[in-house]
C-alpha cells in the first residue's frame, strides 16, 4: 500500500475540520473585543479611564492573528512539516501567554470599575442639560432607559443638579419614567411613575459584566490554544520518530 496517499489524505481531512474551528475561534474572539468597544461607547461618560479598552484591543488582535494561525497549522498538517509545525507551536504559546494577559487585565480594570463610576458619576449628572446635542445628556438618558433607574442612588438626586434647580418645575428627566405609565411628566410629587433604584450601582455591574465577558472569552481560547499545542506536539513527535513520515515529505513510499 500506498502509505503516502493514506498519510496526506488523513492529514488533509484532518486539517479542514481544524481550520474551521480555529476560524470560529477568531470570529467569536473579534465579536466580543468589538461588542466591549460598542457598549463602552454607550457608558464611555461613567468611566473615564480609557485603558480599560486595553483587553477588548488585544482580543481583536488575538482573533486576527488566531485566524492566521490557523491557516499556518492547516498548511504544516497537510505538508507534515517539521518546521511549519514548529512554528506553529510557538505562536500558539504566544497567543496563549497573550489570552493568560487578557484575563489579568480584565481581572485588574475589573475591580477598577466601581472607583471610576463613583469618581465620575457625579460629574456627568451636573453637566445635563435636557439637550439632545449634549453628550452627557444623551448619555444620561440613555442610562435611565436602558438601565430602568433613575439619579445616582435614586430619584431625589436629581434635586441637587443644576438642571434641576435651573427648570424649577420639580421634576426629573422624561427618561426616569417607567414605559407602562403614561402621560409622565417626570414630576417628584408621583414617584409611582419613576424607577425607583439609582444608575450607580447598575453601572457598575454593566461594565463589571462587561470585563466578565472578556474574561470568559479569553479563558476558554485558551483552553483551547493548550489543546492546539498538545495536538500539535504529538504530531512532531510522530514524525519525529517514524521513518515513514520522511517518504511522505519526499513523495516516497511505505510497503
Amino acid at each position: 500500500p500506498v502509505r503516502g496517499e493514506v498519510g496526506g489524505g488523513g492529514a488533509l481531512h484532518a486539517a479542514g475540520p481544524r481550520q474551521l474551528v480555529r476560524s470560529a475561534a477568531a470570529g467569536i474572539l473579534c465579536y466580543v473585543g468589538a461588542y466591549v468597544f460598542i457598549t463602552y461607547d454607550d457608558y464611555d461618560h461613567f468611566f473615564e479611564d480609557v485603558y480599560t479598552l486595553i483587553p477588548a484591543v488585544v482580543i481583536i488582535a488575538v482573533g486576527g492573528l488566531l485566524f492566521i494561525i490557523g491557516l499556518i497549522g492547516c498548511c504544516a498538517t497537510i505538508r507534515e512539516s517539521r518546521c511549519g509545525l514548529a512554528t506553529f507551536v510557538i505562536i500558539l504559546i504566544l497567543v496563549f501567554v497573550t489570552e493568560v494577559v487578557v484575563v489579568v487585565l480584565g481581572y485588574i480594570y475589573r475591580a477598577k470599575v466601581e472607583e471610576e463610576v463613583n469618581h465620575s458619576i457625579q460629574k456627568v449628572y451636573n453637566e445635563y442639560n435636557g439637550t439632545n446635542s449634549d453628550a452627557p445628556s444623551r448619555a444620561i438618558d440613555y442610562v435611565q432607559r436602558q438601565l430602568h433607574c433613575c439619579g445616582i442612588t435614586n430619584y431625589l438626586d436629581w434635586r441637587n443638579t443644576s438642571w434641576f434647580n435651573e427648570s424649577r418645575n420639580n421634576s426629573v428627566p422624561l427618561s426616569c419614567c417607567k414605559p407602562n405609565v403614561s402621560n409622565c411628566t417626570g414630576s417628584l410629587s408621583r414617584p409611582g411613575d419613576l424607577y425607583p433604584e439609582g444608575c450607580e450601582a447598575l453601572v457598575v455591574k454593566k461594565l463589571k459584566e462587561i470585563m466578565m465577558y472578556v474574561i470568559w472569552a479569553a479563558l476558554t481560547f485558551a483552553a483551547i490554544q493548550m489543546l492546539g499545542m498538545l495536538c500539535a506536539c504529538v504530531v512532531l513527535c510522530r514524525r519525529g520518530r517514524d521513518p515513514a513520515y520522511e517518504l511522505l515529505i519526499s513523495g516516497g513510499t511505505y510497503a
